[in-house]
């Protein structure tokens, strides 16, 4: 795992403008993996950002990469509260969140659709996709759209623009440490 594919896949989380990005990417040692995401943490930890594996699993590692001041509200938000709470999710807590949404990504090859509520898709968009089994979409960018197609493009538009400003800054030599920002609700 590299900088780079961190600045590639989260750079609106990074920014501030994101809940949280997820990503996979290949390994050779466990342990590796948990020592640079340690160090990652220590060095990001000031700017509210987190970075936690999700799943080991055919030595590729799933990360989450989050803002916990912004996950904890979005859970606790009714409609998403309702719909993590039937897939037994207690959202009183961002660890208890994130150990559920573990167990739920080991019990099954099927990838559990709520996690879009830790991406900070929108509720009426993860419902939809849950309900219409990933058909009949408005939309499709970033997620699948079945609310405000208008909103969410230009939620895409801003995260793609995001991301071309960060990859550039990050290759004439901004550090992560510099990219990532301290932001609030």
């Amino acid at each position: 795992m590299s900088e780079e594919v961190i600045v590639k896949y989260c750079s609106p989380t990074l920014a501030g403008i994101k809940t949280g990005s997820l990503f996979n990417c290949s390994y050779k040692s466990k342990n590796e993996v948990c020592e640079f995401l340690r160090d990652l943490n220590v060095s990001l930890n000031s700017k509210g950002l987190r970075f936690i594996p999700l799943r080991f699993k055919n030595k590729k590692v799933l990360i989450y990469a989050y803002r916990p001041s912004r996950l904890l509200p979005e859970v606790q938000e009714k409609e998403a509260d309702k719909l993590l709470s039937q897939r037994g999710y207690c959202t009183q807590n961002c660890g208890r969140c994130l150990a559920r949404l573990m167990n739920r990504l080991g019990e099954d090859d099927e990838f559990p659709h709520e996690i879009g509520l830790f991406l900070g898709y929108p509720v009426e968009d993860v419902k939809g996709f849950i309900e219409n089994k990933a058909s009949r979409a408005k939309c499709v960018g970033c997620w699948k759209v079945y609310g405000d197609a208008e909103k969410a493009q230009k939620l895409f538009r801003q995260y793609k623009k995001c991301t071309t400003i960060y990859k550039k800054l990050w290759c004439s030599g901004k550090p992560l440490t510099k990219l990532a920002v301290r932001r609030s609700l």
